[in-house]
């Protein structure tokens, strides 16, 4: 499989993120240690997840990485694969925290689940909106340095706080994030679109959209209130239940159908097939959803594809 390299770095990567969030959630260590495999052998390298999934379970978080971890050292594949992990989320002990004490706690406890001795990416999760920026990127300074962490990048940070910490960063000598990691679906367009994508450009960032699926709602598996039940995930696809969420899947029929997929892997090509995109994140439970991201690289969607997704999602 043809392997992207994450701007500013030198770390290649296959053009769909595995999203960790399901392991010791909807995926028990098992499973979980059953799909990476299926993951693998497919071509793909790139796991993401996040020191705090998934603390939703048991207050805490930790078993998402923990399972990961378990995983590297029995198929010994740390060489083979490119690790994500993120500092800052909220868990039932601690609200969301960006200050240096706490990266640098946290930032060592995620490599001991893991088991490795440097994390390839490490994001910013959350802003705490209170610690100094140059605190946070001086925290990150001192990991880099230690080995412990190779780039950093953000998600879900505010645009004017991204564009501060550009700033600070070239002020003070210090690291600039390298990925942006954002909300960003077929259903989710408006934010990214107009707020993000001036400092995706300037900034020459990777982007790596999180929900790239709307909660499972672009596979066109839930098109009635019934159908939430079918999932243990269903209940966040209820909000786009509404006539835009309709108009997006009838055009995903009608792309999926032209294509002979899915509409799991016709949203998932749309954003690959974006140049501003270099990897959507994206999970699977089973071996039909792992196929579903398999396809999506491997689709060339035209112009007329491109215009009915759009129409369908305009904002």
């Amino acid at each position: 499989m043809k392997k992207i390299t994450i701007n500013n770095t030198d770390l290649e990567i296959a053009p769909v993120c595995f999203g960790g969030n399901v392991f010791g959630w909807t995926l028990n260590e098992n499973q979980s240690f059953d799909i990476l495999d299926k993951y693998i052998d497919l071509g793909f390298n790139f796991i993401d997840t996040a020191d705090t999934y998934a603390w939703w379970v048991n207050g805490t978080g930790g078993q998402s990485e923990e399972i990961i971890g378990k995983w590297i050292k029995s198929r010994n594949s740390r060489d083979n694969i490119v690790i994500a992990t993120k500092v800052g989320s909220e868990t039932k002990e601690h609200g969301f925290d960006i200050s240096k004490k706490h990266i640098l706690k946290s930032a060592d406890e995620s490599l001991k689940r893991l088991g490795v001795e440097q994390i390839d990416l490490y994001y910013t999760h959350f802003d705490d909106n209170r610690t100094p920026i140059e605190e946070t990127l001086s925290a990150y300074q001192e990991l880099i340095e230690a080995g412990k962490i190779k780039y950093i990048a953000a998600s879900n940070l505010t645009p004017e706080r991204l564009m501060q910490s550009f700033n600070i960063a070239e002020q003070n000598n210090l690291p600039k994030y390298v990925a942006l990691q954002p909300h960003y679906n077929l259903m989710e367009r408006e934010n990214f679109e107009s707020n993000y994508t001036p400092l995706v450009s300037q900034f020459n960032l990777s982007v790596f959209p999180y929900w790239s699926l709307a909660s499972g709602f672009l596979t066109g598996k839930y098109r009635t209130k019934e159908d939430l039940s079918k999932s243990q995930r269903g209940g966040a696809a209820e909000k786009y239940l509404n006539e835009k969420g309709t108009a997006v899947l009838g055009a995903l029929d009608i792309v999926a159908n032209k294509h002979n997929t899915t509409q799991a892997s016709i949203a998932l090509a749309w954003l690959i097939n974006n140049p501003l995109i270099t990897a959507p994140i994206a999970s699977a439970t089973n071996e039909n959803q792992l196929k579903a991201i398999a396809e999506a690289p491997n689709l060339i969607l035209d112009d007329e594809d491109i215009s009915i997704l759009n129409n369908a999602s305009q904002y």
